[in-house]
């Protein structure tokens, strides 16, 4: 499953300020910078941000984060194993048929 808004969700913890975007730019304060109140992509906050969300949702949820692989999670559901892999802005499924609804 691809997650087309993944870096663009995220919150960021620490201040960050870039230069004034082209096109938004404001000519009689050329010195002012921009504070930023979420991700943007290509931003190198973004995949953290993107991590803690997800890490924090899965949790919440009972899944259990793997001892291996930090992107491994899984929860049992009505006895039956479901496992997510979380991989750069892909999620990876796989159970019982029952569980992944389509």
């Amino acid at each position: 499953m691809d997650v087309k808004t993944t870096f663009i969700n995220g919150t960021i913890e620490e201040d960050v300020y870039i230069k004034q975007p082209e096109g938004f730019e404001t000519f009689d304060r050329e010195s002012h910078v921009c504070y930023l109140k979420r991700v943007l992509y290509g931003l190198k906050q973004a995949p953290l941000a993107w991590y803690t969300k997800t890490d924090s949702y899965f949790t919440r949820l009972g899944f259990t984060k793997s001892e291996v692989d930090v992107n491994l999670y899984h929860i049992v559901v009505e006895g039956k194993l479901l496992i997510i892999l979380l991989y750069v802005d892909d999620l990876v499924l796989t159970s019982d048929d029952q569980l992944i609804k389509y």
